[in-house]
């Protein structure tokens, strides 16, 4: 007996592990299922619509995937091919492969993001005073310290080249390999700054496992993509996840998980929103205006005014 009421303990560690806050977005997800199917609330699909599309725009598949298969059905609402297939492209960009398929179904998304989809263009908060902004971030430091110092002199002597400050190269390394030039994701991104074969085809990279090599594609990206986004980093930093075309289609920081903490990471690190860009490499991305007029709105509304 006793024997069996140790073997029914659980270890330690799980014991006495802290429980994880649920992400703000699964419980948004949670609330609007309960409002979608009336379980324990009384039945509200427009409530349940208006949670959803907030949860999708914090990142949720889940909660993209409903709100495309409620437009796509026509469940309580007006039935929209072109509204469930924005939602369940986002889903299917995610990893949802039920969204994959039902997409095929429905057609094109639409071009127009929804109104509660606004994009976070800027995701994070960076120290106003000038002195503060000048310092190091706790970030960078600690990405100084972890960076093997060959790296580190790769970095310093390359960045210049392509008008990038080095701590971006760092972070943009950090985040993407750390520090290993060896590194291979499953979507086939390889080396230090994690280049998939498009990429690296398209800044002249032959071997994406030589260092040099794989360090001066990625600056060469990150200074097109400044130039692209005129020095927007959270734009820049979505995109160097993501891709450029994913941000212009989603008006900016698109609707993903991974990617939204991905550009917070970066712009930490950093310390800016803001980096230096060189117009003459390539016109800016015609959705700019549109993306900087959804900012502009969002610092109106912020402001009371």
């Amino acid at each position: 007996m006793l024997v069996a009421c140790v073997m029914a303990m659980p270890a330690a560690s799980a014991e006495f592990e802290p429980a994880r806050e649920p992400e703000p977005s699964a419980v948004l997800r949670e609330e609007a299922i309960r409002y979608e199917h009336g379980e324990g609330v009384v039945k509200d699909i427009d409530r349940a619509v208006a949670l959803y599309c907030e949860a999708a725009r914090l990142g949720d598949a889940m909660a993209q995937f409903n709100l495309g298969w409620i437009y796509a059905q026509g469940r309580g609402v007006s039935r929209n091919d072109a509204l469930a297939a924005f939602f369940l492209a986002a889903a299917a960009d995610q990893g949802i492969e039920q969204a994959a398929r039902l997409l095929k179904a429905v057609g094109a998304p639409t071009l127009d993001v929804p109104a509660c989809m606004a994009p976070v263009v800027a995701v994070i908060e960076v120290p106003s005073e000038p002195d503060a902004a000048a310092l190091p971030s706790p970030a960078m430091l600690r990405i100084r310290t972890t960076a093997p110092k060959l790296l580190l002199e790769l970095v310093e002597k390359n960045a210049p080249d392509f008008q990038i400050e080095p701590q971006l190269a760092l972070a943009i390394m950090d985040a993407e390999s750390n520090f290993d030039s060896l590194a291979v994701s499953p979507r086939s991104a390889a080396g230090l700054m994690q280049l998939i074969p498009e990429t690296a085809a398209r800044f002249g990279v032959r071997n994406v496992f030589d260092p040099r090599q794989n360090l001066r594609g990625g600056l060469a990206y990150l200074r097109w993509l400044l130039a692209y986004f005129e020095g927007d980093l959270t734009l820049v930093a979505a995109a160097y996840n993501a891709g450029e075309g994913t941000v212009d289609r989603y008006g900016g920081v698109p609707p993903f998980r991974e990617t939204r903490r991905y550009v917070r990471r970066i712009v930490q690190a950093v310390g800016s929103l803001l980096h230096p860009f060189d117009p003459r490499v390539v016109a800016p991305s015609p959705r700019l205006p549109f993306i900087q007029g959804m900012k502009r709105e969002k610092d109106r509304v912020a402001a009371g005014e």
